[in-house]
């Protein structure tokens, strides 16, 4: 199935949405939730699977259904159609700072794509949403990402986000070493490892953990600059201990209120 031909623009800087125009009998799909706005004349609907295999029958969509919810992603996805006589548009945003990466899929090594779980927003109809398996037992246990990923497949616009700033690194047949949490997605070509830290004074006092990932091959690695994990993690840090609150952070104050507690 060929996918819909959406036109889209993505709107601010550092908390991105994404707004999709649809002609017309268009349809985009998104993950259950991410939709901020849409025009009147658009009406969406939640249904099983992503909608690529028109004839896939009921057992085939609650099989894909079953493999999303064993991910931890919803059972269901949202597809949003224009039935109005004109363009209409819908907005969609990320649950979290960061940004949205557009993707023509059709431009991509092979029209397919491997990212992390958590990171797919919403894609035009024909888009095979799917998932895929770590087959390495050090990667899935310590690469960061777990064993499961996504994988997308089409010839349409995609759109996925990830934390912070997001960078994309071209390998020609070379080697690049990352963060195992700042890997957002590859594409075919690209093998996907993970390798421990040398040294132990590195691996204990260099603070960047006891593995890194590495991705070798010929094709494009988005890199993103703050994992949601990382903002997670400093922002239990500075979280008061108990239930009050401290309103003299960053202050004398603040800390003689922290002594006395």
């Amino acid at each position: 199935m060929r996918c819909h031909e959406v036109d889209y623009r993505i709107i601010g800087h550092d908390m991105q949405m994404v707004e999709v125009e649809l002609d017309p009998g268009e349809t985009v799909v998104a993950e259950a939730g991410a939709m901020t706005y849409m025009e009147e004349g658009i009406e969406f609907e939640a249904r099983m699977g992503d909608g690529s295999e028109p004839d896939q029958g009921f057992m085939g969509k609650l099989f894909s259904a079953g493999k999303r919810m064993i991910s931890g992603e919803s059972l269901f996805m949202t597809h949003f159609t224009n039935t109005a006589a004109g363009r209409k548009t819908v907005a969609f945003a990320a649950p979290f700072p960061g940004s949205i990466i557009a993707l023509d899929m059709s431009k991509l090594d092979g029209g397919s794509l491997i990212c992390q779980k958590d990171s797919f927003l919403a894609a035009a109809l024909g888009t095979r949403i799917d998932i895929t398996f770590n087959r390495k037992l050090g990667t899935g246990f310590f690469g960061g990402e777990g064993f499961i990923l996504e994988r997308l497949q089409g010839d349409g616009m995609a759109f996925i986000h990830a934390g912070g700033t997001v960078v994309e690194k071209r390998l020609d047949n070379e080697t690049l070493r990352l963060d195992t949490g700042c890997l957002v997605a590859f594409t075919s070509g690209i093998d996907y490892d993970i390798e421990m830290t040398r040294g132990l004074k590195s691996m204990f006092f260099g603070g960047e953990g006891m593995f890194l990932a590495t991705l070798r091959g010929t094709g494009s690695v988005w890199v993103q600059s703050l994992p949601f994990s990382r903002l997670a993690d400093r922002v239990l840090e500075q979280a008061p201990s108990h239930g009050g609150s401290d309103q003299g952070e960053g202050s004398v104050l603040g800390g003689i209120g922290r002594l006395l507690d």
